[in-house]
């Protein structure tokens, strides 16, 4: 059943007729409860929000796999005016971003471009930009691009996806740069040659992650809405006398909300994924698809606020 539910909300968020649907009449639905609206600006007084409770946020504009120059370099130009305005605005807030819609899919030589603009931006502001992870077509023009950007440049993080079977290594390759990572589970339909098929062996993996990025003293930021993974990593950092200073939780916006006033009570510290732009229903449908538990949460969280 679990496959069928992923199988089914991944082709849900590649359907184009339905996506033009939901981004012509979905946005106020979703406006405020499960993204912060279609521009930057409109997100804003969330991310003031979450941070009056305790809450740090990354932000993240979505739509990717963009296949035109121009719109590529648009793309970068938002993004470093949303480091501007953070710093203007002292919030507390960093950036997120994929690497398909700077050009990654159309030269290594604008992908380049736009992500020493934005990076030359965010070392000057003092805000940090965590290159995500996409699919395993992608994975290691990811890597490459972040260790070679990662020795120029010092507030770049990358993300680390434990149902990919090369994650370890991937893992024990960065280690010499003490990086902060994001650690997740995984969103993308991958074969069964590059990925975990199984659930379990996605969460045993998970747990090895966590522990090894612990260990070695680097920043990391566990993403996740798993009760168990939430507390292996709350466990195994107080077993092993690692500060909550040294790691975080990231959960997405509108997702688990009394599990992150919890762990905020608790003095760990929360950053909250906020999305925004109008690629909003492909976002939500693969959130959908990552795991069964995200349906109830998601619609828990559009109907309490």
């Amino acid at each position: 059943m679990e496959a069928l539910s992923r199988n089914f909300f991944l082709y849900l968020s590649k359907n184009q007729p339905l996506n033009k649907l939901a981004n012509l009449y979905g946005i106020k639905m979703v406006k405020g409860k499960i993204v912060g609206g279609v521009s930057f600006d409109q997100a804003v007084p969330f991310i003031q929000q979450l941070n009056q409770t305790g809450m740090s946020v990354t932000v993240d504009h979505l739509g990717e796999y963009v296949a035109d120059p121009q719109t590529a370099v648009e793309r970068a130009g938002e993004v470093v005016a949303a480091l501007e305005l953070i710093k203007s605005s002292n919030l507390d807030a960093q950036v997120s971003l994929k690497l398909t819609s700077l050009g990654l899919d159309i030269s290594e030589e604008l992908v380049h471009l736009n992500l020493r603009r934005i990076l030359t931006a965010a070392d000057r502001l003092g805000v940090m930009v965590t290159i995500d992870m996409e699919d395993s077509e992608r994975c290691q023009k990811t890597l490459d691009l972040f260790q070679e950007l990662k020795a120029e440049y010092q507030n770049v993080s990358t993300v680390i996806q434990a149902y990919l079977y090369r994650s370890s290594d991937d893992l024990d390759r960065l280690q010499h740069m003490q990086p902060f990572i994001r650690l997740v589970k995984g969103a993308y339909k991958e074969p069964k040659s590059v990925a975990f098929p199984e659930k379990r062996d996605v969460d045993v993996n998970y747990r090895k992650l966590i522990a090894k990025q612990l260990d070695s003293g680097s920043y990391t930021a566990i993403a996740t809405h798993d009760d168990r993974m939430v507390s292996f990593a709350k466990h195994y950092a107080l077993e092993k006398g690692i500060g909550k200073d040294k790691f975080e939780f990231q959960m997405l916006y509108g997702m688990r909300q009394q599990l992150q006033q919890d762990l905020v009570k608790q003095g760990y510290k929360v950053r909250i994924y906020l999305p925004y732009g109008d690629d909003w229903y492909g976002y939500f449908m693969r959130r959908l698809a990552e795991r069964p538990a995200n349906i109830a949460f998601a619609f828990k969280g559009m109907t309490q606020k």
